[in-house]
Protein backbone atom coordinates (compact mmCIF):
# COMPACT_ATOMS: atom_id res chain seq x y z
CA UNK A 1 0.00 0.00 0.00
CA UNK A 2 1.44 3.51 -0.80
CA UNK A 3 -0.33 6.77 0.13
CA UNK A 4 -1.36 8.66 -3.25
CA UNK A 5 -3.29 11.58 -3.90
CA UNK A 6 -6.73 11.48 -5.97
CA UNK A 7 -4.88 13.42 -9.21
CA UNK A 8 -1.86 10.85 -8.73
CA UNK A 9 -4.47 7.93 -9.12
CA UNK A 10 -6.75 9.18 -11.96
CA UNK A 11 -3.25 9.81 -13.93
CA UNK A 12 -1.94 5.97 -12.97
CA UNK A 13 -5.59 4.46 -14.10
CA UNK A 14 -5.43 6.07 -16.92
CA UNK A 15 -1.62 5.54 -17.62
CA UNK A 16 -2.70 1.69 -16.75
CA UNK A 17 -5.56 1.17 -18.96
CA UNK A 18 -3.11 2.72 -21.83
CA UNK A 19 -0.50 0.39 -21.26
CA UNK A 20 -3.35 -2.51 -21.02
CA UNK A 21 -4.93 -1.38 -24.60
CA UNK A 22 -3.46 0.55 -27.20
CA UNK A 23 -7.08 1.51 -28.50
CA UNK A 24 -7.10 3.70 -25.29
CA UNK A 25 -6.15 7.17 -25.69
CA UNK A 26 -6.39 10.92 -24.03
CA UNK A 27 -7.94 13.99 -25.18
CA UNK A 28 -8.51 17.20 -23.70
CA UNK A 29 -7.25 20.94 -23.13
CA UNK A 30 -3.79 21.05 -21.52
CA UNK A 31 -3.64 17.12 -20.36
CA UNK A 32 -0.35 16.66 -22.66
CA UNK A 33 2.15 19.44 -22.14
CA UNK A 34 0.91 21.01 -19.23
CA UNK A 35 0.26 17.62 -17.52
CA UNK A 36 -3.21 18.70 -16.91
CA UNK A 37 -5.12 21.88 -15.62
CA UNK A 38 -4.68 20.30 -11.98
CA UNK A 39 -1.89 17.40 -12.73
CA UNK A 40 -4.07 14.82 -13.05
CA UNK A 41 -2.44 13.71 -15.97
CA UNK A 42 1.02 14.25 -14.99
CA UNK A 43 3.94 12.17 -17.04
CA UNK A 44 1.36 10.51 -19.80
CA UNK A 45 2.58 12.35 -22.40
CA UNK A 46 5.96 11.27 -21.66
CA UNK A 47 5.64 7.82 -21.71
CA UNK A 48 2.75 7.57 -24.21
CA UNK A 49 3.59 10.41 -26.65
CA UNK A 50 1.12 13.15 -28.75
CA UNK A 51 -0.12 10.27 -31.04
CA UNK A 52 -1.89 9.36 -27.05
CA UNK A 53 -2.38 12.20 -25.05
CA UNK A 54 -4.11 14.92 -27.39
CA UNK A 55 -3.93 18.45 -26.53
CA UNK A 56 -6.84 20.33 -28.17
CA UNK A 57 -8.19 23.75 -28.94
CA UNK A 58 -10.75 25.17 -26.47
CA UNK A 59 -13.62 23.80 -28.28
CA UNK A 60 -15.44 21.19 -26.14
CA UNK A 61 -17.92 20.62 -29.00
CA UNK A 62 -15.29 19.71 -31.62
CA UNK A 63 -13.05 17.43 -29.29
CA UNK A 64 -15.84 15.63 -27.80
CA UNK A 65 -17.58 15.16 -31.14
CA UNK A 66 -13.75 13.95 -32.33
CA UNK A 67 -13.75 11.36 -29.50
CA UNK A 68 -17.38 10.48 -30.07
CA UNK A 69 -16.67 9.71 -33.98
CA UNK A 70 -13.18 7.71 -32.73
CA UNK A 71 -15.19 5.11 -31.24
CA UNK A 72 -16.87 3.84 -34.38
CA UNK A 73 -13.36 3.46 -35.59
CA UNK A 74 -13.01 0.60 -32.55
CA UNK A 75 -10.74 3.41 -30.28
CA UNK A 76 -11.96 4.04 -26.39
CA UNK A 77 -11.41 7.49 -25.47
CA UNK A 78 -11.16 9.69 -22.88
CA UNK A 79 -12.10 13.12 -22.63
CA UNK A 80 -10.78 15.28 -20.48
CA UNK A 81 -13.32 18.68 -19.41
CA UNK A 82 -11.48 21.23 -17.79
CA UNK A 83 -14.64 21.65 -15.58
CA UNK A 84 -17.88 20.16 -16.68
CA UNK A 85 -19.24 23.47 -16.76
CA UNK A 86 -17.44 23.53 -20.12
CA UNK A 87 -19.43 20.26 -20.93
CA UNK A 88 -22.42 22.49 -21.78
CA UNK A 89 -20.66 23.50 -24.79
CA UNK A 90 -20.46 19.75 -26.21
CA UNK A 91 -23.71 18.73 -24.75
CA UNK A 92 -25.22 17.50 -27.95
CA UNK A 93 -22.64 15.60 -28.64
CA UNK A 94 -22.79 13.52 -25.13
CA UNK A 95 -26.31 13.69 -25.29
CA UNK A 96 -27.63 13.57 -28.76
CA UNK A 97 -24.36 11.12 -30.18
CA UNK A 98 -22.86 9.22 -27.25
CA UNK A 99 -25.81 8.24 -25.62
CA UNK A 100 -27.85 7.11 -28.78
CA UNK A 101 -25.58 5.53 -30.88
CA UNK A 102 -26.07 1.78 -29.29
CA UNK A 103 -29.62 1.94 -29.87
CA UNK A 104 -30.27 3.61 -32.76
CA UNK A 105 -27.64 1.59 -34.14
CA UNK A 106 -29.59 -1.16 -33.78
CA UNK A 107 -26.94 -2.72 -31.33
CA UNK A 108 -24.66 -2.63 -33.98
CA UNK A 109 -22.15 0.33 -32.73
CA UNK A 110 -21.24 0.49 -28.70
CA UNK A 111 -19.64 3.98 -27.76
CA UNK A 112 -16.58 3.10 -25.21
CA UNK A 113 -15.80 6.72 -24.40
CA UNK A 114 -15.69 8.37 -20.76
CA UNK A 115 -15.78 12.00 -20.28
CA UNK A 116 -14.19 12.60 -17.07
CA UNK A 117 -12.50 16.14 -15.37
CA UNK A 118 -14.09 18.17 -12.42
CA UNK A 119 -17.64 19.06 -10.96
CA UNK A 120 -19.67 21.62 -8.85
CA UNK A 121 -18.43 24.44 -6.80
CA UNK A 122 -14.69 24.92 -5.44
CA UNK A 123 -14.96 27.46 -3.33
CA UNK A 124 -14.96 31.63 -5.32
CA UNK A 125 -15.38 30.76 -8.61
CA UNK A 126 -18.55 32.55 -9.33
CA UNK A 127 -21.74 30.88 -10.90
CA UNK A 128 -20.92 29.71 -14.09
CA UNK A 129 -17.79 27.78 -12.37
CA UNK A 130 -19.66 26.04 -9.52
CA UNK A 131 -22.36 24.03 -11.37
CA UNK A 132 -23.01 20.04 -10.78
CA UNK A 133 -24.34 18.36 -13.81
CA UNK A 134 -24.52 15.34 -12.22
CA UNK A 135 -28.72 14.83 -12.04
CA UNK A 136 -28.83 16.22 -15.66
CA UNK A 137 -26.93 13.81 -17.05
CA UNK A 138 -28.53 10.98 -14.99
CA UNK A 139 -31.29 11.70 -16.61
CA UNK A 140 -30.50 10.78 -19.87
CA UNK A 141 -30.82 6.80 -21.11
CA UNK A 142 -27.37 5.35 -22.66
CA UNK A 143 -25.25 7.61 -19.93
CA UNK A 144 -23.70 5.88 -17.13
CA UNK A 145 -22.74 8.48 -14.60
CA UNK A 146 -19.84 8.16 -11.55
CA UNK A 147 -18.94 10.27 -8.90
CA UNK A 148 -16.54 8.81 -6.55
CA UNK A 149 -15.93 10.71 -3.42
CA UNK A 150 -11.90 9.90 -2.96
CA UNK A 151 -8.87 8.63 -4.36
CA UNK A 152 -9.32 4.89 -3.67
CA UNK A 153 -13.12 4.84 -5.02
CA UNK A 154 -11.91 6.83 -8.11
CA UNK A 155 -9.03 4.64 -9.39
CA UNK A 156 -11.16 1.50 -9.32
CA UNK A 157 -13.98 3.27 -10.74
CA UNK A 158 -12.54 5.17 -13.48
CA UNK A 159 -10.76 1.66 -14.39
CA UNK A 160 -13.86 0.33 -14.92
CA UNK A 161 -15.46 2.83 -16.79
CA UNK A 162 -12.38 2.91 -19.48
CA UNK A 163 -13.48 -0.70 -19.55
CA UNK A 164 -17.15 -0.09 -20.33
CA UNK A 165 -18.70 -0.35 -23.66
CA UNK A 166 -21.25 2.46 -22.96
CA UNK A 167 -20.43 6.08 -22.78
CA UNK A 168 -19.75 7.16 -18.78
CA UNK A 169 -19.71 10.59 -17.40
CA UNK A 170 -16.52 10.51 -14.81
CA UNK A 171 -17.17 13.94 -12.34
CA UNK A 172 -14.83 14.59 -9.98
CA UNK A 173 -13.39 18.04 -7.73
CA UNK A 174 -11.02 20.33 -7.99
CA UNK A 175 -11.47 20.23 -3.96
CA UNK A 176 -10.52 16.55 -3.58
CA UNK A 177 -7.27 16.02 -5.84
CA UNK A 178 -4.71 16.52 -2.97
CA UNK A 179 -7.12 13.98 -1.09
CA UNK A 180 -4.74 11.21 0.10
CA UNK A 181 -5.58 7.98 0.78
CA UNK A 182 -3.36 4.19 0.68
CA UNK A 183 -3.91 3.06 -2.15
CA UNK A 184 -3.12 -0.76 -3.05
CA UNK A 185 0.03 -1.91 -5.09
CA UNK A 186 -2.41 -4.36 -7.12
CA UNK A 187 -4.58 -3.99 -9.79
CA UNK A 188 -8.12 -3.59 -8.32
CA UNK A 189 -11.64 -2.54 -10.04
CA UNK A 190 -14.92 -1.57 -8.27
CA UNK A 191 -18.11 -2.18 -10.31
CA UNK A 192 -20.15 0.83 -12.05
CA UNK A 193 -24.06 0.82 -9.90
CA UNK A 194 -23.02 -0.71 -6.63
CA UNK A 195 -23.22 1.42 -3.44
CA UNK A 196 -20.73 1.66 -0.67
CA UNK A 197 -21.40 1.58 2.96
CA UNK A 198 -19.12 3.84 4.45
CA UNK A 199 -20.09 4.26 8.33
CA UNK A 200 -22.56 1.23 9.37
CA UNK A 201 -24.83 3.02 12.62
CA UNK A 202 -28.43 1.92 13.45
CA UNK A 203 -30.59 5.35 13.97
CA UNK A 204 -30.72 6.82 11.00
CA UNK A 205 -29.17 6.85 7.07
CA UNK A 206 -27.40 9.32 5.26
CA UNK A 207 -26.68 8.99 1.76
CA UNK A 208 -24.77 11.47 -0.10
CA UNK A 209 -21.57 11.61 -2.57
CA UNK A 210 -18.83 13.28 -4.45
CA UNK A 211 -17.29 15.82 -2.22
CA UNK A 212 -19.80 17.01 -0.13
CA UNK A 213 -19.90 13.41 1.66
CA UNK A 214 -17.05 14.77 4.32
CA UNK A 215 -19.66 17.05 5.73
CA UNK A 216 -22.05 13.79 6.70
CA UNK A 217 -18.51 12.58 7.90
CA UNK A 218 -18.63 15.12 10.46
CA UNK A 219 -21.89 15.47 11.68
CA UNK A 220 -21.82 11.49 11.82
CA UNK A 221 -18.68 12.36 14.29
CA UNK A 222 -20.71 14.72 16.38
CA UNK A 223 -23.40 12.98 16.65
CA UNK A 224 -21.47 10.25 18.19
CA UNK A 225 -20.70 12.19 20.74
CA UNK A 226 -24.65 12.60 21.48
CA UNK A 227 -24.70 8.91 21.03
CA UNK A 228 -26.72 8.71 17.71
CA UNK A 229 -25.50 6.27 15.27
CA UNK A 230 -24.86 7.34 11.60
CA UNK A 231 -25.19 4.84 8.40
CA UNK A 232 -23.61 6.69 5.70
CA UNK A 233 -24.13 5.35 2.22
CA UNK A 234 -21.96 6.42 -0.64
CA UNK A 235 -23.54 6.49 -3.69
CA UNK A 236 -20.31 6.33 -5.88
CA UNK A 237 -22.54 5.84 -9.17
CA UNK A 238 -25.57 8.31 -9.72
CA UNK A 239 -26.50 6.51 -12.95
CA UNK A 240 -27.17 3.42 -12.79
CA UNK A 241 -28.51 4.00 -8.70
CA UNK A 242 -28.01 1.17 -6.33
CA UNK A 243 -31.68 1.57 -4.89
CA UNK A 244 -31.28 -1.90 -3.03
CA UNK A 245 -28.28 -0.74 -0.82
CA UNK A 246 -30.69 2.31 0.43
CA UNK A 247 -33.96 0.27 1.04
CA UNK A 248 -31.91 -2.30 3.29
CA UNK A 249 -30.61 1.05 5.46
CA UNK A 250 -33.64 2.78 5.85
CA UNK A 251 -35.19 -1.00 6.95
CA UNK A 252 -32.69 -0.97 9.66
CA UNK A 253 -32.89 2.50 10.50
CA UNK A 254 -36.11 3.81 10.32
CA UNK A 255 -35.01 7.38 8.82
CA UNK A 256 -33.51 9.00 6.09
CA UNK A 257 -31.33 11.98 5.24
CA UNK A 258 -30.07 12.73 1.80
CA UNK A 259 -27.06 15.55 1.09
CA UNK A 260 -26.32 16.21 -2.45
CA UNK A 261 -24.63 19.06 -3.85
CA UNK A 262 -27.26 20.07 -6.66
CA UNK A 263 -30.04 22.77 -6.75
CA UNK A 264 -33.15 21.53 -5.23
CA UNK A 265 -35.74 20.78 -7.69
CA UNK A 266 -35.68 17.86 -9.71
CA UNK A 267 -32.03 16.59 -8.45
CA UNK A 268 -30.83 12.89 -7.57
CA UNK A 269 -31.98 13.35 -3.73
CA UNK A 270 -35.56 13.52 -5.14
CA UNK A 271 -35.44 10.30 -7.38
CA UNK A 272 -34.30 8.94 -4.08
CA UNK A 273 -36.78 10.42 -2.24
CA UNK A 274 -39.76 8.85 -4.99
CA UNK A 275 -38.44 5.22 -4.61
CA UNK A 276 -37.95 4.75 -1.04
CA UNK A 277 -41.45 5.82 -0.30
CA UNK A 278 -42.26 3.77 -3.18
CA UNK A 279 -40.58 0.70 -1.64
CA UNK A 280 -40.07 0.80 1.79
CA UNK A 281 -42.51 3.41 3.01
CA UNK A 282 -43.58 0.96 5.94
CA UNK A 283 -40.26 1.44 7.00
CA UNK A 284 -39.88 5.26 7.74
CA UNK A 285 -40.75 6.44 11.23
CA UNK A 286 -40.46 10.25 9.68
CA UNK A 287 -40.56 12.13 6.82
CA UNK A 288 -37.26 12.44 4.57
CA UNK A 289 -35.05 15.10 4.80
CA UNK A 290 -33.21 16.45 1.64
CA UNK A 291 -30.19 18.60 2.33
CA UNK A 292 -29.47 20.67 -1.08
CA UNK A 293 -27.70 24.05 -1.92
CA UNK A 294 -29.96 26.97 -2.12
CA UNK A 295 -31.76 27.27 -5.79
CA UNK A 296 -29.88 30.08 -6.55
CA UNK A 297 -26.87 29.91 -8.55
CA UNK A 298 -23.35 29.93 -7.01
CA UNK A 299 -22.75 33.51 -4.94
CA UNK A 300 -18.76 34.62 -4.88
CA UNK A 301 -18.53 36.70 -1.93
CA UNK A 302 -17.35 34.13 0.77
CA UNK A 303 -19.97 34.65 3.42
CA UNK A 304 -22.81 34.11 0.88
CA UNK A 305 -21.47 31.25 -0.63
CA UNK A 306 -21.35 30.16 2.92
CA UNK A 307 -25.19 30.40 3.71
CA UNK A 308 -25.60 28.97 -0.20
CA UNK A 309 -23.47 25.34 0.71
CA UNK A 310 -25.20 22.72 3.11
CA UNK A 311 -23.12 23.34 6.04
CA UNK A 312 -22.30 20.26 8.92
CA UNK A 313 -24.60 21.88 11.06
CA UNK A 314 -27.56 21.44 8.34
CA UNK A 315 -26.62 18.22 8.14
CA UNK A 316 -26.80 17.59 12.06
CA UNK A 317 -29.84 19.10 12.53
CA UNK A 318 -31.19 17.39 9.79
CA UNK A 319 -30.38 13.87 11.95
CA UNK A 320 -32.36 15.60 14.77
CA UNK A 321 -35.27 16.19 13.43
CA UNK A 322 -36.29 12.97 11.45
CA UNK A 323 -34.95 11.40 15.11
CA UNK A 324 -37.24 14.13 16.72
CA UNK A 325 -34.97 15.37 19.22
Amino acid sequence: MAIKTFREVIAEAMSEEMRRDASVYLMGEEVAEYNGAYKASKGMLDEFGPERVWDTPISEGGFSGIGVGSTLTGLRPIIEFMTFNFSLVAIDQIINNAAKIYQMSGGQFNCPIVFRGPTASAGQLGATHSQAFDSWYANVPGLKVVVPSNPYDAKGLLKTAIRDNDPVIFMESEQMYGDKMEIPEEEYLIPIGKADIKREGKDVTIVSYGKIIKQAYAAADELAKEGIEVEIIDLRTVRPLDYETIFQSVKKTNRLVILEEAWPFANVASEITYMVQQKAFDYLDAPIIRINTKDTSAPYAPNLFEQWFPQVKEVVDAVKTVMYK
